[in-house]
């Protein structure tokens, strides 16, 4: 007697459970978006929202750990150039995709999303998967997301100050100072008190993270459908945009695993460059996308919540395939700048949040 097997997705291709509660909540507001006194609820919700992301953002962070990856400067300054220089400049090229291709307000969420910073927890989990440095992908994640803090707005204000977005004027900057940079920093002041009942409940925060931003998007979307601005997607804009986003996603994953190997880091470097310098934070990029855009937040994360889900199917692949040609070829051979960055991947390395 035949058995029935139980439908299971394929294992290269992980559907991330929280884009489909993002998905749900795009829906919600889309059915009962919130208005009026709701709206001013909401709106405030979301605000205290923000500010207690980057409250825990900044308690979780320890200032020795930081300190500590510090030793391993040379990768640390590739990511970050990948993520705020490389990807910026590739974003402002899609410009020339407006209006053909993209509308103003995909242009300007495409260029948000090269503005936002790396991520932490999947940059570790594929480096492990294709057996790189993790040590490295810890501390490279971690000074993108700190640097993002300041660099994200500054570049925001800059390259899209005049995007029609509505414009960044100083209460937009006090705006993000207050909401983002005032949590951050109390919340590094006292993580010396507070992070080790952060580390112990960390599962429980991790709920109130995700919950957070759940609302942040529902508030974004919420305002967005109000303001009418979903007339402007049509499915053909849509599928432009995750072409582009496609060939961004691939340009630079061929970049940082090129690059890396001609700056002479070895294998286990170059994977740890590789998966944190193509990366982009959904977490990081939504509730700052709430404080900048407005009303248009909700196009403005539409880029960012499409690159995520692709990021992940397709570094799932590269992961993969990295583990296996790793285990069946001999080490690399690996000049003095390698030997020093391996040397530095077996120090003890920063507590794994």
């Amino acid at each position: 007697m035949n058995r029935r097997r139980t439908p299971r997705l394929p294992s290269w291709l992980p559907i991330d459970p929280y884009i489909l509660a993002l998905l749900g909540t795009v829906a919600l507001a889309a059915l009962l978006p919130a208005s009026g006194t709701t709206a001013d609820v909401a709106g405030g919700a979301s605000t205290g929202a923000v500010a207690l992301l980057f409250f825990l953002y900044g308690a979780r962070l320890s200032t020795r750990e930081t300190l500590d990856g510090l030793r391993h400067w040379r990768l640390h300054v590739t990511v970050l150039a990948a993520t705020f220089l490389v990807f910026p400049l590739l974003g402002l090229a899609a410009r020339g995709l407006e209006p053909l291709v993209l509308t103003p307000e995909l242009a300007n969420g495409l260029l948000f999303l090269c503005l936002v910073p790396s991520t932490i927890q999947s940059s570790i989990a594929f480096t492990a998967m294709a057996r790189g440095n993790v040590p490295a992908a810890i501390c490279a994640g971690s000074f993108s997301s700190l640097a993002g803090i300041v660099i994200t707005p500054l570049l925001a204000a800059l390259l899209l100050g005049g995007g029609g977005t509505g414009g960044f004027s100083a209460d937009s900057l006090l705006r993000i100072v207050l909401q983002l940079l005032v949590p951050f920093v109390a919340g590094q002041l006292l993580s010396r008190w507070v992070g080790g009942f952060l580390a112990r409940h960390k599962q429980m925060l991790g709920y109130v993270d995700r919950g957070s931003i759940l609302l942040v998007v529902y508030t974004a979307f919420s305002e967005g459908m109000v303001a009418g601005v979903w007339h402007q997607v049509t499915p053909a804009r849509l599928g432009g945009l995750l072409v582009i986003e496609a060939a961004l996603l691939g340009l630079m994953l061929t970049l940082t695993w090129f690059g890396a190997k001609r700056l002479g880091f070895g294998r286990a470097d170059r994977i740890a460059i590789q998966f944190a310098g193509s990366k982009k934070s959904l977490a990081a990029g939504l509730p700052m996308a709430a404080v900048l855009f407005g009303a248009q937040a909700s196009l403005a994360v539409l880029p960012l919540m499409l690159f995520h889900q692709l990021q992940l199917m397709v570094c799932a692949v590269i992961a993969k395939r990295r583990a296996r040609t790793g285990a069946a070829s001999p080490p690399e051979s690996s000049g003095p700048s390698s030997r020093a960055s391996q040397a530095d991947a077996t120090r003890p390395s920063p507590a794994r949040r």
